[in-house]
């Protein structure tokens, strides 16, 4: 089981199968359980013949046999790994699905984000009017002291553009984070919650596991970190090109995970909002190379944001390149690569060329039936 965090470098911690018993002994290197026979002659086993009319099984149902069953522990949820590399050519045909699917997404992500930029700009006009007439009100019709729905607008109206953007993430991870939680949804969390070359489910697993978090102390640094970077990313992007980025991200940093695993042949299901983040770090560290950090349990060593990103950068590609397990680098790579790309190019290439999109929807938006023939244009 893989995880991704991004907070004190705990990423995608990845638990192997569980040890087998053996009979006899074994060289080398490698850690058995061994178990003794009793004394004297034992029967052997009957080996279960497949009745007359049953085919026999030659392949596990699952993702793996039940000898590659990583155990549950309060990190981990069960799961069924493959750890055979056998399925690799295999693997990289059925990769043509999840591309076309990160293409699509991206591509639908910033469209959708334009055209709520578009009704968003709208909207302030109209809540502008509004503001207006409900202070006139206000005048002459003083709320009751004490309101709670009045002390959690203040609250609320209190926070900054960028935190109650990154509230709304937290909830849905929250949401996600109760559902591992409930025992008759194991099956389906495993399912679409987890992202994993081998699993017969593949694209939705992309979107969906960036929201998904096992431990607590894994979605909890996730979290701080994006809430700590929730202000400056939001004030350089805007609400909904940063949505758009946000999830883009966390599709591109799975698919660069699927293709790596489906290179080396070390399968295994992850989960975690660290591809997504990993981006937000690479474009504010990008964007203001000369801000100052901080680790979060060593507050008096600062460093540049600069220096921050090449030295996660270099940590991820020398583990890609030796083949540590206990991170996933290739999900952080895709989303770091992914996050400078977008400062640098992406956005004059992609969010600044979205007026013909936004035209078409005013067009529908001022022709449609009620608008009284060709509206403003």
């Amino acid at each position: 089981m893989a995880y991704r965090s991004c907070a004190a470098r705990g990423y995608r911690l990845l638990s192997g199968p569980s040890p087998g018993l053996e009979a006899g002994r074994a060289r080398g290197s490698r850690l058995i359980f061994y178990t003794e026979l009793r004394r004297g002659f034992r029967k052997a086993p009957k080996k279960n013949e497949p009745r007359k009319g049953e085919p026999e099984e030659t392949a596990p149902k699952d993702l793996a046999s039940s000898a590659n069953q990583t155990s549950k522990s309060s990190l981990t949820p069960l799961l069924k790994e493959p750890v055979s590399s056998s399925l690799s050519s295999r693997l990289f045909r059925q990769l043509f699905k999840p591309f076309v699917f990160t293409v699509g997404f991206t591509g639908s992500s910033f469209g959708v984000a334009a055209i709520w930029q578009y009704e968003a700009l709208k909207s302030r006009v109209q809540s502008y009017f509004n503001d207006l007439r409900l202070d006139w009100l206000e005048k002459h019709q003083p709320p009751k002291a004490g309101d709670i729905r009045k002390q959690v607008n203040q609250w609320w109206n209190s926070l900054t553009e960028g935190q109650r953007t990154i509230t709304g993430i937290i909830a849905a991870n929250a949401l996600v984070f109760c559902m591992w939680r409930v025992p008759s949804m194991q099956r389906t969390m495993v399912k679409y919650f987890t992202a994993n070359p081998a699993s017969k489910t593949l694209c939705l697993p992309m979107i969906l596991s960036t929201f998904s978090h096992y431990s607590f102390f894994h979605m909890a640094a996730n979290m701080y970190v994006l809430w700590s970077f929730s202000s400056s990313v939001v004030s350089l992007l805007g609400q909904e090109q940063f949505m758009a980025v946000y999830l883009s991200a966390g599709v591109i940093s799975t698919f660069a995970s699927y293709v790596c695993k489906t290179a080396t042949g070390r399968f295994g299901a992850s989960l975690g909002a660290s591809g997504a983040i990993m981006a937000v770090l690479g474009a504010v560290c990008s964007k203001m190379p000369e801000a100052k950090l901080a680790i979060i349990l060593l507050p008096m060593f600062t460093f540049t944001a600069s220096n921050a990103l090449k030295a996660i950068i270099a940590m991820d590609t020398a583990g890609l390149i030796l083949g540590w397990r206990f991170f996933d680098h290739a999900a952080h790579l895709g989303g770091a690569l992914f996050g400078i790309w977008y400062v640098f190019y992406g956005h004059e290439l992609i969010w600044k060329n979205r007026e013909p999109l936004v035209k078409v929807w005013h067009d529908m938006r001022t022709k449609g039936p009620g608008s009284g023939g060709n509206g403003p244009s």
